[in-house]
C-alpha cells in the first residue's frame, strides 16, 4: 500500500476545522511512517499557506510536523501561485510541485499519475 495525503484546508479560515484537517492529514501521515508504509504530503489549494504556519517552532503542529516532514513531497506551485504562498513555501525549504501542467498555472501535482504509480489518495 502506498498513501498520498493532500492538505487542502485553509490556515487563515481561523477556524479550528482548517486545524484539525490538517493535524489528521499528518496525524494520517506519521501513522503510515511509523508502520513503514509508503506515504507521501503534498501542500494543495489553500492548504499552500501551511507552510508558513507548521514552519514555526511555536505553533501546535509544529512538532508533528517535523515528525513527517521527511514525507513532504511538495507543494501545488500553481496553487501556491494563486494563493499568495509560494514565497513563505520557498523560504521554509519546500519543493514546489509542477506535474500537472494545467494551462494558465506553474503547475500542479499531478494526483492521475500518484493513482497510476498505486497511491490511495487521501485529503485534509
Amino acid at each position: 500500500m502506498k498513501a498520498a495525503i493532500i492538505l487542502l484546508s485553509d490556515p487563515k479560515s481561523g477556524g479550528e476545522e482548517a486545524l484539525g484537517r490538517t493535524f489528521n492529514g499528518l496525524a494520517a501521515a506519521y501513522d503510515f511512517k511509523q508502520r513503514a508504509i509508503d506515504v507521501e504530503i503534498y501542500f494543495q489549494g489553500t492548504g499552500t499557506r501551511w507552510t508558513a504556519e507548521v514552519s514555526k517552532a511555536g505553533h501546535p503542529l509544529n512538532a508533528l510536523f517535523k515528525a513527517v516532514e521527511d514525507k513532504v513531497a511538495g507543494v501545488s506551485c500553481g496553487c501556491a501561485d494563486v494563493f499568495g504562498a509560494r514565497e513563505d513555501a520557498v523560504k521554509n525549504g519546500f519543493d514546489l510541485v509542477t506535474d500537472n501542467s494545467v494551462p494558465g498555472t506553474s503547475g500542479l501535482p499531478s494526483l492521475g499519475q500518484l493513482a497510476i504509480d498505486g497511491y490511495t489518495v487521501m485529503t485534509f
